[in-house]
C-alpha cells in the first residue's frame, strides 16, 4: 500500500521552502518551485495569485511551523530537550543535504526581497523567529526563570542556533553546531539554575 502524495498546494509550499534554504529567495523562482514540487505552472499560479510574494511568505510560516512542532514536543518536557532536538534537528538538515542546505527563514530575513512590497515576507520571517523566542522563553519561566532573562535567553538560542546552520554551511563543517550546543546548555542550566 502506498501513502498519498501530499495535495500539489502542500508540495508547492515545501518546495518553495526547499529552494529558499538552498538557493536563497532571489534565486527561487515560481517556475522552478513548481518543476522541483512536480506541479504544474499554472496550478501554481492558481493557488498563489499573489506570486511570489504569496508563495514565499507562505514558505517562510511552513518552514516556521516544522520548527516551532519540534519545540512544541520537546520543550513541555524542559527547556534543555528543546535545545537538543533544535540542535538534531538541524545537524540533520544540513549534514544530510552535504552542507548545502540552511533555514527557509534566515535566508528571507538576510537578503532583501527583489520585488516591490516583499515587507510581507520580512514580516512573516519576524513572526516565526518571535514564535521560536516565544516558545523557548515559555518554557523557561515555567521553571522560574524570571519573564526578561528568559526573553534574554530565548533570543540568544534563537540567533546562535540560527547563525550556527550559516556558519555549519559556509565551513562544511557540523563543528559550530556542536561549539554553540555545547555553550547554550551552559546557558540554560545557568538561567534553571539561578531560578526560585
Amino acid at each position: 500500500m502506498t501513502e498519498a502524495s501530499p495535495p500539489a498546494r502542500e508540495r508547492i509550499v515545501a518546495g518553495a521552502a526547499d529552494m529558499i534554504r538552498r538557493r536563497g529567495l532571489n534565486a527561487t523562482s515560481i517556475r522552478e518551485t513548481a518543476k522541483h514540487a512536480k506541479a504544474p505552472l499554472g496550478s501554481t499560479y492558481h493557488y498563489f495569485p499573489g506570486g511570489k510574494q504569496q508563495l514565499t511568505t507562505e514558505a517562510v510560516r511552513y518552514a516556521g511551523e516544522v520548527v516551532a512542532r519540534v519545540l512544541r514536543e520537546r520543550v513541555s518536557e524542559e527547556p534543555v530537550a528543546g535545545l537538543r532536538a533544535l540542535l538534531e534537528m538541524w545537524r540533520a538538515i544540513v549534514v544530510g543535504t552535504g552542507f548545502r542546505a540552511g533555514c527557509t527563514v534566515l535566508a528571507v530575513a538576510i537578503e532583501e526581497p527583489a520585488e516591490p512590497g516583499g515587507s510581507s515576507v520580512l514580516e512573516a520571517a519576524a513572526e516565526v523567529f518571535g514564535e521560536w523566542e516565544g516558545l523557548l522563553g515559555a518554557s523557561l519561566r515555567a521553571r522560574g526563570v524570571e519573564a526578561e532573562r528568559a526573553a534574554r535567553v530565548a533570543t540568544l538560542v534563537v540567533a546562535s542556533v540560527e547563525g550556527s546552520v550559516a556558519l555549519c554551511r559556509a565551513k562544511r563543517s557540523a563543528e559550530p553546531l556542536d561549539r554553540v550546543a555545547a555553550e547554550l546548555e551552559a546557558v540554560l542550566a545557568d538561567a534553571l539554575g539561578s531560578a526560585p
